[in-house]
């Protein structure tokens, strides 16, 4: 895959890391990715709330 500048500006402002560290140290991949699985498990119980209570 090729990264570009966008993807890169991308994850300086989501993780206030480049690409390239992102890639070389595991224990800030490792850091990055639970964040990454917290945030959509959030959403997901958020969906299913809202869903919830418009099918009441």
């Amino acid at each position: 895959m090729t990264y570009t500048a966008e993807m890169e500006k991308a994850m300086q402002q989501s993780h206030g890391v480049g690409y390239a560290e992102y890639s070389r140290k595991l224990e800030k991949r490792l850091d990055i990715e639970k964040k990454r699985q917290s945030s959509y498990k959030r959403s997901q119980q958020i969906y299913a709330e809202v869903d919830r209570q418009l099918h009441r």
